[in-house]
């Protein structure tokens, strides 16, 4: 059976899709990643670029982010007001940023946002349950813990062996490890890898570096192992001889590893709040984390009153520069 959990988090929802038990998907969306895929925004543009290509456009968005133009008609002057469409939202790699990419909106399209993480899951046509903190943890229940801590990590066991998961800003590299009969562990490991892809909702430009095989024979069980686990669509290269193959998915979001792994003190911080909501007892709820974490939190007050709120406690924010990871509450 399969089914969605959602959880709507403060500064972040949650949703895990739970397969027999299991979570096959993770996401998490947080508040200010910018406009969302399918939102029509008001721009200025800000560069015309050369023939249609390279322009950019200010969003009528908190901040003013900047996005990529694809398609901008011909004669429009630098300083025009445009309305666009979202078609991938901004994204955070190591070292650098990527605006958002956006194309001209249809004439009269209303503006609005795209769709949010619980419109996109109930879409699906697959059942959602929505938690709330005072239910029991079905999130955690599902491994939801444990699906952090390994992007986290970037380790992720699987039978006869592990992967190594990392995101650099020309591809997110997964490395299969293990020992034993080389073609048993890549096809292994190409099926784990495939489970981790989907996961984690990771896009763009894919490197599996496998074991080396020898024989074409196993490079082509390998290729259609991958073919067999990996939900389509995607582009791939065959395993070359020394076991790497590419891939290519579409992207439109961040993945999970970049926004947990990329981004430590927005992870922890949204952690903590939901260890949070979760907390007994009674009296002034003290949160207690490093300091980046704590000054995360403080510059938000809305999430501080959207958590004395829901939990009808006094909320106390406490810098540790001791305290590991999210910190802790109580």
């Amino acid at each position: 059976m399969a089914e969605w959990l959602y959880e709507a988090g403060i500064g972040e929802a949650r949703a895990a899709l739970v397969v027999d038990g299991a979570i096959v998907e993770a996401r998490i969306e947080r508040e200010e990643e910018g406009p969302r895929v399918g939102a029509v925004v008001a721009a200025k543009l800000v560069e015309a670029g050369r023939g249609g290509k390279g322009a950019l456009v200010a969003l009528d968005w908190p901040g003013e982010p900047l996005a990529t133009l694809g398609g901008l008609p011909p004669g429009i002057s630098t300083g025009a007001r445009l309305v666009v469409e979202i078609t991938r939202m901004a994204l955070c790699e190591r070292g650098r940023d990527k605006p958002a990419r956006a194309r001209m909106a249809e004439a009269g399209a209303p503006l609005g946002d795209g769709p949010d993480l619980a419109a996109r899951i109930a879409a699906s046509g697959v059942p959602v349950a929505v938690l709330h903190p005072t239910g029991a943890d079905r999130l955690e229940e599902a491994g939801w813990g444990e699906v952090i801590d390994n992007v986290r990590t970037g380790h992720w066991l699987f039978p006869g062996g592990a992967l190594w998961v990392d995101a650099t800003p020309a591809m997110v590299l997964i490395d299969v490890d293990g020992e034993g009969d080389g073609l048993a562990l890549a096809k292994a490991g190409a099926a784990a890898a495939a489970a981790v892809i989907r996961c984690c909702d990771i896009g763009g430009s894919i490197g599996i570096d496998f074991p080396s095989l020898p024989d074409r024979a196993g490079r082509q069980a390998v290729d259609a192992a991958i073919d067999a686990a990996l939900l389509p669509p995607f582009e791939r290269t065959a395993v070359n001889g020394f076991g790497f193959m590419q891939i290519v998915r579409r992207r439109k979001r961040p993945s999970l590893i970049e926004q947990v792994r990329l981004d430590p003190v927005r992870t922890d911080a949204a952690l903590l709040l939901r260890k949070a909501e979760r907390a007994v007892g009674a009296g002034v709820l003290t949160l207690t984390a490093r300091q980046a974490v704590i000054d995360h939190i403080a510059a938000r007050p809305h999430w501080t009153a959207m958590l004395q709120e829901r939990r009808g406690r006094p909320v106390r924010l406490v810098a540790d520069a001791a305290a590991q990871g999210a910190g802790h509450a109580q």
